[in-house]
């Protein structure tokens, strides 16, 4: 049964050596972020699950100890999901799951297991809350860890332009995350989503599926678009 979710932005700029000179821009976001890991660890876990978007190459399982990295963004910091390190050389983190890794290891987390599930963009809205079902029945007591970006379209800079629907798009997920609102999060719009750029909205709709019984409230920690892009983090408990 869900007992609590953390739910953060992914951009790799909340690794300081990756912002380089930009990275005081992201400090409240990442402070947000780890007071959202301490909710995680103050219910008291057997099981944290990762969730984050990704690409084909990074869709599936990530097993405890899979290893992630930042190379790709030229800079040489290194992450690992979780403490186990015996595990057979294979597939990266992908980079939501990175960031993950990078939160987790900033906050020291060693209070429950982890694991690390890739969720590909196209997922349907069904298949998504049907995941999260499957992920809340695991172990008497899960919490989720929730990565993914709002829409990249809130300025004329963003990564995906100017868009006039992005900050009702935006502000509406941050009220169904802040509240714990799981209908919401259900009807989102996934063609809207894909269109303003929006990699949360499958990871949220893998959390609703999960939070379906759980009866948890919700609180909103952080929710701003500094570079066009709406972050927002939140806890579940």
């Amino acid at each position: 049964m869900l007992v609590a979710a953390a739910i953060c932005p992914c951009p790799p700029l909340l690794v300081p050596e990756v912002a380089a000179g930009a990275a005081p821009e992201l400090d409240r976001a990442r402070a947000a972020c780890a007071d959202a890991l301490g909710v995680l660890a103050a219910a008291r876990p057997d099981l944290l699950v990762v969730i984050g978007p990704a690409e084909r190459g990074g869709r599936g399982p990530h097993p405890e100890g899979t290893p992630g990295s930042f190379r790709g963004f030229g800079v040489e910091v290194d992450v690992r999901l979780g403490g186990a390190k015996d595990v057979e050389p294979g597939r990266e983190l992908p980079p939501s799951l990175a960031v993950a890794a990078w939160l987790l290891e900033r906050t020291g987390w060693s209070d429950a297991p982890i694991e690390g599930l890739g969720v590909g963009e196209p997922l349907e809205a069904d298949r998504c809350v049907e995941t999260g079902r499957e992920i809340a029945a695991r172990a008497e007591r899960v919490a989720l860890l929730v990565m993914g970006d709002g829409s990249a379209c809130r300025t004329l800079k963003a990564p995906g332009y100017l868009d006039e629907r992005a900050a009702p798009f935006d502000a509406e997920v941050a009220r169904a995350l802040g509240t714990a609102d799981v209908t919401a999060l259900k009807a989102l719009d996934a063609e809207l989503a894909y269109e303003l750029k929006a990699s949360g909205r499958a990871p949220w709709q893998v959390l609703a599926g999960a939070a379906e019984s759980a009866d948890l409230a919700g609180a909103l920690l952080y929710e701003d678009a500094p570079y066009g892009v709406g972050y927002v983090v939140a806890t579940w408990s």
